[in-house]
């Protein structure tokens, strides 16, 4: 599961959504502002600025579409992707 972390009102952070969802990639939402474990979690992959997007080995911070295409040409496409929102 792609876990993107993120915070309210964060515009690389929307643009992350859009592209998951337009590649038809699963992922999960952490709210950093709410959720201490997230942040930590940020913090231990070395990054400061949202979205972080943890893709099993592979990580990364800001909008990067390139990142997406490569992670969504790894993983299988769902019809219509069940992301879930942890504490948003």
């Amino acid at each position: 599961m792609i876990k993107v972390y993120s915070k309210p009102a964060c515009a690389q952070c929307n643009a992350t959504y859009l592209a998951l969802d337009k590649a038809g990639v699963t992922y999960e939402v952490f709210d950093v502002t709410k959720d201490e474990n997230a942040m930590n979690r940020v913090i231990e992959l070395g990054f400061f600025q949202a979205p972080v997007v943890e893709a099993g080995e592979r990580s990364w911070s800001g909008f990067r579409p390139d990142l997406i295409q490569k992670v969504a040409a790894e993983v299988p496409i769902l019809s219509t992707p069940q992301n879930t929102f942890v504490n948003a």
